[in-house]
């Protein structure tokens, strides 16, 4: 089967556009429902792990990259995918883990994590030295930049052909919105300038040359730019395809590429179909889906606390709220105001903070305890209407609580499924 990445870019200049979505979460529920519409539709499915999350020292989630590809192959063969329509994909790959560090040290960090990503299977690599290092500017120029992506591009070509892998494709470029959400109000997000697209592109490709890359820039496919969509904590910045059109026309000039799409989470069907439609075709999401499988577990709580003796008064969002105020590293800095306002963000923000504690042995029995108590308990259509609105009744009169959680991170899916595969009139 060929790569359908490298084909979104002819089906743009063919007038026939299509997409892809890049699932990017390791949450084992957010896997199974991804993989298992994947063997339904029987269409590629691009999972992605991010280098903070997934990384040769194991990131937060304690997983490697052959970690993370073990679990998510296990899962598909329980939903029996096709391993061949299985891609997976390396996201912010670079120095952002070690960014206190020094920059040498911290590449050196980040060229073993990109060997280590390619060397698992991950064909598809990100790579993004965007951010400063210790005594560097937060943000760097664009020749840095590229500088160092090249460096890091080096790498994953020597250890695809030690590992016997195929060569990667790479996604470039620096204007990434900020990772899981803005961390306050918005009122508007502006696109990438055509210019500045422009500029990165020539920039990365003279340096990649010079560098002795000129086959690698050719497998690039894509650059990472703000096509004019972000969410924060309380709102999202929907795509205006209008202001977006300028940047959308530069790719009228470079038949090989297309723009990559960041932070599309919670855009409504009709959005994300027009940014496939207008040159943004692969579309990423995370936040977005690990918020549905929370409203779903969050529902189940409710409707355990009203329907099973002894179960007690929403004990799972309350064992939350513990482990997220006695570990407040991954949601303090990202939400803002009084003690009710963070509360209240630390379980329903669109940035999804919570998404960092699901893994902790506290939330882990806490779900156990939620799901051994609906076992066998039929829920009626009274409270299901009450608390699972989004579902009508019969499509969850006869799933499990897990089976509920998943088709909850299916409707989501499902709605980019639609996008990617059909653009908007």
């Amino acid at each position: 089967m060929s790569n359908p990445l490298l084909d979104l870019a002819k089906a743009r200049r063919n007038g026939r556009p299509r997409g892809i979505t890049s699932v990017c979460s390791a949450h084992p529920v957010v896997l199974r429902a991804a993989l298992r519409l994947a063997a339904k539709t029987q269409q590629p499915v691009l999972i992605e792990a991010t280098c903070n999350q997934v990384n040769h020292l194991g990131g937060y989630t304690g997983m490697t990259p052959s970690d993370f590809v073990g679990l998510v192959e296990s899962i598909a063969a329980e939903e029996k995918l096709d391993r061949a329509l299985l891609i997976f994909g390396g996201d912010h790959l670079g120095p952002n883990p070690w960014r206190s560090e020094d920059p040498a040290s911290a590449m050196e960090k980040a060229k073993a994590m990109v060997a280590a990503y390619v060397a698992a299977g991950f064909s598809k690599i990100h790579l993004d030295a965007s951010m400063g290092c210790a005594g560097e500017p937060a943000a760097l120029n664009d020749a840095t930049i590229a500088t160092r992506a090249a460096a890091l591009c080096a790498v994953a070509e020597d250890t695809a052909r030690d590992h016997n892998r195929p060569m990667p494709v790479y996604i470039l470029g620096t204007e990434v919105p900020v990772p899981g959400g803005a961390d306050h109000v918005l009122d508007t997000v502006e696109p990438t300038s055509p210019d500045a697209a422009v500029s990165t592109i020539a920039i990365h490709r003279d340096i990649f040359e010079k560098a002795g890359l000129t086959e690698a820039f050719a497998r690039t496919i894509a650059f990472v730019v703000q096509p004019g969509v972000e969410f924060g904590s309380d709102n999202v910045i929907q795509y205006d395809p209008f202001k977006a059109a300028r940047l959308a026309k530069v790719l009228d000039n470079d038949e090989m590429l297309v723009f990559e799409a960041h932070s599309t989470d919670y855009q409504p069907e009709a959005a994300l179909s027009a940014l496939v439609r207008d040159g943004f075709p692969i579309l990423k999401v995370g936040p977005g889906v690990t918020f549905a499988y929370r409203e779903a577990l969050y529902a189940l709580d409710l409707i355990a606390t009203e329907l099973v003796p002894g179960y007690g008064e929403r004990p799972l969002f309350h064992a939350m709220e513990d482990v997220m105020t006695a570990h407040p590293k991954d949601w303090q800095g990202h939400y803002h105001g009084d003690e009710r306002a963070l509360r209240l963000q630390r379980h329903y923000s669109y940035s999804d903070r919570i998404r960092y504690y699901w893994n902790r042995p506290q939330a882990v029995r806490a779900v156990d305890t939620l799901l051994k108590a609906l076992t066998d308990v039929a829920i009626p259509e009274t409270l299901q209407h009450q608390y699972l609105p989004q579902f009508d009744t019969g499509d969850i009169r006869s799933l499990s609580a897990e089976d509920i959680m998943i088709a909850a991170v299916d409707r989501v899916l499902a709605i980019y499924d639609r996008a990617v595969n059909q653009t908007a009139v």
